[in-house]
């Protein structure tokens, strides 16, 4: 039987067995965690120089092309992590969570990076804000690399998509890795690791793996390191405690199991076809990794006079779930991860009975299907009802990690989410309703409790990823109970493991640290058009000053004649002296386009193709005799690696206009983001 090993310092470390680790269907054993003692220190410091220098050998974009190139490997050796997979207890449905929910967070996080972060190191978190009377000293954020380590402990539950939902943005972020996977599930996890390192897209250093405990790892953190934890709500508390975690003031951000809801609506009715969806959601929610999600449904808020046909309809679909073996046909929910996991959720469904009833399972006669699985660690379903909350309910406070959930009455909709705050924060509430009026009210109430709003009807159900799967692009987290944490989020995860930072100075100086033009900054002006230039050879600060264009009562005309623009403003000479400028003023789209003609170069050139416009504003009205000119300026630049359809290299340059009039008042203002080619090779 095989010994799993660490990865540390660049080493698979760990051959003396210790710890069993049995298949969570027949009991027998899978593989065995080291005994091997681990250097703790050596391990931080190793991820410190080692493993941050070569992700700061790299920047954004190339961390970014890393994580896609990580991602199609690990989706080209997924039947592997299946098949693996499997003696966890997850079907071929759960897989689709997990594995291949993980990979999908890498993808994500790939093309977030590469769309919304530059080249280079630093984000420049703007705007620029003048601090002073004549834009000599001014301030703005940047976000840097810490230079830490981010130490990274997962849940049992979800082996590959724990790990890669949090490595993928601290990847990104140019900070090293720490791992450490629940021991009961682990076996899949260092697959997934070997995986990554064989893709050769992984940079020594930047991810380690620890099996077994993490002894005196906490001890070697330093001010600049990151813990993040998903897990329970008591070990999130144990671990924030750690005395070193609270003298360094190191980060600590913690995703904890949560007792959330779905509430049906009192607009609902088993008429509606939003009934048979919110069942169905339960339903999906309770079998689903056998119930062990952080985001499973605990508690089914319904009116009091819709509890029996909830109850006989989440019956009815329960009845169908077949559970055994995820390898044999028709199987629909697996085994809990472990024998001790299993017996864990009995026994808090020994609580809950204490207040409630049961609707489904207890009845004796369950009995998993497949060979061996008498050893596993398989439990049936089970549906709870509490008629009377109001006497007590245990399902506030009391989850059973598994396919469990409890069915609780309410007697108006401001009841139930009186009924849902019990629960003290959660991740996620779904609410299902016809009427976007309920929405609008009680969404906001919800919010103050809940890091995530799933709000389900007709229409949504026919796209909704579900209530229980958190998106890369959306938080993860919640408050109080759930752990008060934030993951995922899009860039905004990036950014927990950047260190936002304050600065001050004169433009010049603002635009050597962020990399890109700063308004008042000094510019570069030559004798070639910025244009002309390709990727390789434009400067950040480049800058043309266009000659004059005086705007003429023939060029009002003519653009509301092209465009079909006759916006009494530009037309109605009384109405225009009774408005606020007291006058007729050109078109803004008018002004953009005389600005286009005085700073674009026509001929062919470098320049490929304007793909858009940023932050554009029309600041001062212009007026027929008004003289305009613009300042063309090469604000930042971002190499994505791309290439045209024929494979012509190019890369992204966002331009800086300013539009001002003969007195020198700004009068348009605006980003043009062009594709600009590199040299030929």
């Amino acid at each position: 039987m095989s010994v799993l090993k660490s990865f540390i310092a660049g080493q698979w470390v760990g051959d003396t067995a210790a710890k069993a680790l049995p298949s969570a269907i027949n009991g027998q054993t899978v593989a065995h965690t080291h005994d091997d003692t681990l250097d703790f220190k050596k391990t931080v410091e190793y991820g410190r120089t080692v493993g941050g220098k070569n992700l700061m050998a790299m920047d954004f974009q190339e961390r970014a092309l890393a994580l896609k190139a990580m991602a199609q490997y690990l989706q080209e050796h997924k039947k592997e992590l299946y098949a693996l997979s499997m003696h966890t207890g997850s079907t071929k449905g759960d897989n689709g969570i997990d594995i291949d929910g993980g990979f999908g967070t890498l993808f994500s996080y790939a093309s977030m990076g590469r769309r919304e972060l530059p080249s280079g190191n630093v984000v420049h978190e703007g705007p620029v804000t003048p601090l002073g009377k004549n834009n000599h000293f001014a301030g703005t954020h940047i976000l840097v690399p810490r230079g830490g380590v981010a130490v990274h402990i997962d849940a049992y539950n979800f082996p590959v998509w724990g790990m890669l939902e949090k490595f993928a943005p601290t990847f990104l972020a140019g900070m090293p890795s720490i791992v450490k996977p629940a021991t009961s599930t682990c076996y899949v996890t260092e697959l997934a690791v070997r995986l990554m390192q064989e893709s050769g897209a992984l940079p020594e250093g930047s991810l380690q793996l620890i099996i077994g405990s993490t002894g005196d790892l906490f001890e070697h953190l330093e001010e600049q390191d990151v813990v993040t934890f998903t897990g329970s709500a008591a070990t999130a508390r144990k671990l924030r405690n750690h005395p070193n975690i609270i003298n360094r003031s190191i980060p600590f951000n913690a995703e904890a199991d949560s007792l959330n809801s779905a509430i049906l609506a009192p607009d609902v009715t088993p008429e509606h076809e939003e009934f048979d969806i919110f069942v169905k959601e339960v339903g999906r929610e309770m079998t689903a990794k056998a119930g062990q999600k952080c985001t499973a449904i605990r508690r089914v808020l319904v009116p009091k006079d819709q509890v029996d046909a909830v109850c006989d309809k989440l019956k009815e679909r329960l009845s169908k779930i077949t559970v055994g073996d995820p390898s044999v046909e028709g199987v629909r929910m697996g085994a809990l991860a472990s024998i001790d996991q299993m017996e864990d959720v009995k026994a808090n469904i020994q609580e809950l009975l204490k207040t409630s009833e049961l609707v489904v399972g207890g009845e004796g006669n369950f009995k998993p299907t497949g060979e061996g699985t008498e050893n596993g660690a398989f439990i049936e379903p089970h549906l709870l009802l509490c008629r009377n909350p109001e006497n007590g309910c245990g399902a506030h406070d009391i989850e059973a990690f598994g396919p469990v959930a409890t069915v609780v009455p309410y007697d108006s909709i401001e009841d139930a989410v009186d009924l849902c705050s019990k629960g003290r924060g959660s991740l996620v509430t779904t609410l299902t309703t016809r009427d976007p009026a309920i929405a609008g009210k009680i969404a906001p109430l919800l919010a103050a409790f809940h890091g995530r709003l799933h709000l389900l009807d007709a229409e949504a159900a026919k796209e909704s990823t579900g209530h229980g799967s958190p998106l890369p692009m959306l938080k993860h987290g919640g408050p109080g109970r759930a752990g008060g944490g934030e993951e995922l989020g899009g860039i905004r995860a990036v950014h927990h493991y950047l260190q936002r930072t304050a600065i001050q100075g004169s433009p010049s100086m603002l635009a050597a640290v962020t990399r890109e033009y700063v308004r008042g900054a000094d510019v570069i002006e030559t004798e070639i058009h910025p244009f002309r230039r390709h990727f390789e050879d434009l400067q950040i600060n480049e800058s043309l000053l266009t000659h004059r264009r005086t705007v003429t009562e023939a060029d009002i005309v003519n653009f509301g004649c092209l465009s079909g623009d006759h916006f009494y403003m530009h037309f109605d000479e009384l109405a225009a002296r009774e408005s606020q400028f007291g006058k007729r003023i050109a078109h803004g789209y008018f002004v953009l386009s005389a600005a286009a003609g005085l700073f674009v170069s026509p001929g062919e050139g470098p320049v490929l193709a304007n793909y858009g416009l940023d932050t554009l504003r029309f600041i001062e009205p212009v007026a027929p005799g008004d003289t305009i000119r613009a300042r063309l300026t090469c604000k930042r630049k971002i190499d994505q690696g791309r290439t045209s359809p024929d494979g012509h290299p190019q890369g992204v340059v966002v331009w800086d206009v300013q539009v001002h009039n003969q007195n020198d008042e700004l009068v348009a203002s605006y980003d043009i983001l062009t594709l600009v080619a590199k040299k030929p090779e």
